[in-house]
């Protein structure tokens, strides 16, 4: 059987279990880029994410006696509710290790699907050692989160609705992160129109693909990114191999553009998309690659643990260019402050905090040390308020 006729196949079973999720037009996105792209929302998929398509295929396939013995997986966090979500649907009990700073939404989501939960290591990769080790001991089933034909087959189903919903689309951004859901995209779409480009998008903290495809090593792998559903210092065999042969290029994404790319389809698109989720948003916005006249962007997963939201607007207000933190001196004396103060409300920008320092032992007595931070409308905006402060007398040191 072919890897499209495997899809095809997993559509097929899958049709009453997930949901067929939207091809939504972004007149937005389109404007900022001036061609056609499209956002595959698989953020508005069951457990919140595209993982459920390949976990639940996964599952159907194994033997009476596979799903007796139960199935481990490891993830940070969408794998592991796909899997818990299958594994209660077909009457499987399912352990999932996970990383101990995994997000909390996504353990307790995991725990709500049925799934028990192990939480073992700092990274995605200790936690895949881990639940191999358990595997083994207890006989349990390993699921992989993309290093298997019938996981990668399940995602595939994605591509399989892309083009039938925009049957004309020239290039797919993905997000990448052990493979296997550009791999089921790649292994469809080059099935049917080989003209196609499929694009996969990483973070620069976790550059693992990047580096193999590039032949290269520059890039550190750290796992510290908010992109966490593609923190994996290691792709898969068969992913690579796939992405190797199938996959048309690899680009980078800083975390400034994950976060812009978050609050963009916050403010403009009006949904929640996680780290990962974003990424292809990202590439998109911050002209990572040269884009087809119809582009597709995967926004993967939306499971955002709501802790880091603020955090994320806060930099992506930032990487906009409207949010300012910056500090300058001003005299010790009644009424300076305000002058100060009059300066950025004659250019309308709104004041968030101000810190007032008497005591800093590097600035000259007779002066206090003030840090403001303030919010503006765009990137000119905070270029004309800069240049105001400055003009009236103030160095300004941005922060």
């Amino acid at each position: 059987m072919t890897p499209l006729e495997k899809s095809r196949e997993a559509r097929a079973l899958l049709t009453q279990i997930i949901h067929k999720t939207p091809l939504q037009y972004s007149t937005t996105l389109s404007d900022w880029v001036s061609q056609n792209a499209y956002l595959k929302c698989e953020n508005f998929q069951k457990t919140g994410s595209f993982k459920v398509r390949g976990a639940y295929f996964k599952l159907s396939q194994l033997s009476k006696e596979e799903k007796e013995r139960g199935v481990i997986a490891c993830s940070a966090g969408n794998h592991a509710q796909g899997v818990a979500y299958a594994s209660s649907k077909l009457g499987i009990d399912a352990l999932i290790v996970m990383p101990e700073f995994a997000s909390i939404s996504k353990i307790e989501a995991t725990k709500g699907y049925g799934g028990k939960v192990f939480l073992y290591g700092r990274t995605f990769d200790e936690s895949h050692e881990k639940a191999l080790e358990i595997a083994g001991e207890t006989n349990r089933v390993f699921i992989s989160p993309y290093d298997d034909p019938d996981i990668i087959a399940g995602q595939g189903t994605l591509a399989l609705e892309i083009l039938e919903d925009l049957p004309e689309v020239d290039m797919i951004v993905s997000p990448v992160g052990g493979g296997g859901l550009i791999s089921g995209i790649a292994s469809v779409i080059k099935s049917v129109n080989p003209k196609v480009k499929v694009i996969g998008v990483q973070a620069k903290a976790v550059p693992s693909v990047y580096n193999m495809m590039k032949r290269r090593e520059e890039e550190p792998v750290t796992c510290e990114t908010i992109a966490d559903g593609i923190a994996v210092k290691k792709p898969g065999k068969l992913t690579l191999e796939i992405i190797s042969k199938l996959v048309d290029d690899i680009v980078l994404v800083e975390e400034e553009e994950i976060a812009g790319a978050i609050l963009f389809l916050l403010e403009r698109c009006k949904m929640i998309a996680e780290g990962a989720g974003a990424v292809g948003v990202s590439a998109i916005m911050y002209n990572k690659i040269p884009l087809g006249r119809n582009t597709v962007a995967v926004v993967s997963g939306g499971n955002i643990d709501v802790n880091l939201i603020s955090t994320i607007i806060e930099r992506g207000l930032t990487k906009s260019g409207r949010r300012l933190k910056f500090i300058t001196t001003i005299p010790d004396r009644p009424g300076e402050l305000y002058k100060l103060l009059t300066v950025i409300a004659r250019i309308k920008a709104n004041i968030i905090s101000i810190h007032h320092e008497r005591l800093n032992p590097v600035v000259p007595i007779g002066l206090v040390e003030v840090e403001i931070s303030v919010e503006t409308r765009s990137k000119e905006h905070t270029e004309e308020l800069i240049e105001a402060i400055g003009s009236s007398g103030y160095r300004v040191k941005i922060i």
